[in-house]
């Protein structure tokens, strides 16, 4: 996941990833598509396959303005994208749940990014292995230079797709519930209680592989991981 050398463009550019409802958490900063996509782990792939619609969840990974997925050169859905369908592509982080007096005003504090536009097969070997470490490296940090290369049968059996993120929209929810003023009042549902319960990611405890010899440490790359 780098910045570098990336061409500075509107997060909005078209009337599909405009946002229209809920204008006051839309992010017009590139920066915040960034952060919320270096944040997850794992997208949505939307688009119409034989007439019908399709999501699909991968894993991926961001260089600059540009996004990377791969699988099998067999999934139908790869061999769609790859020949021009349209995609729209999200990534939602849960950061809480929002309590409200009002059943009506329950809401979630949330990070979102979708992205429409087209995907481009990666033919070449050089691009194919470049993006390839680039979700690797998104998934699991230190892996690329840590695990086997791919070989060349299996370079050949994997679709690479890179998307570009210029047609894009961010919007985010944060702090506490939105109140109707008549259920502040304590005689009515003041009392009730309100307020945020957060939701927080951790890893747990590595788990070996069962062939793996138990002399064999984990790795720092997988032990010191950051949240």
């Amino acid at each position: 996941m780098t910045d570098q050398a990336v061409t500075v463009k509107a997060l909005s550019p078209t009337p599909r990833s405009t946002v229209r409802r809920g204008k006051d958490r839309a992010q017009t900063d590139r920066a915040a598509l960034h952060a919320v996509l270096d944040a997850g782990l794992i997208c949505h792939l939307a688009f119409v396959a034989d007439g019908a619609p399709v999501v699909i969840p991968t894993g991926y990974g961001r260089d600059g303005d540009t996004l990377y997925v791969h699988g099998s050169t067999g999934a139908a859905h790869l061999r769609a994208l790859a020949a021009g369908a349209p995609v729209c592509v999200n990534v939602t982080l849960l950061d809480g749940v929002v309590y409200s007096r009002a059943v009506f005003h329950l809401s979630v504090n949330y990070r979102s990014a979708t992205i429409h536009g087209q995907t481009k097969a990666l033919n070449d070997r050089d691009e194919k292995l470049a993006a390839l470490r680039v979700i690797t490296d998104h998934l699991a940090p230190g892996t690329w230079d840590y695990a086997r290369d791919p070989s060349r049968q299996e370079l050949a059996k994997t679709a690479v797709l890179a998307l570009d993120l210029t047609e894009a929209a961010v919007k985010i929810r944060t702090g506490p519930p939105i109140e109707d003023p008549e259920d502040l009042v304590p005689e009515l549902n003041g009392t009730r209680w309100a307020g945020v319960l957060p939701v927080h990611r951790s890893w747990g405890s590595p788990v070996a592989c069962p062939e793996l010899p138990s002399d064999v440490d984990v790795p720092e790359h997988i032990t010191g991981r950051p949240v």
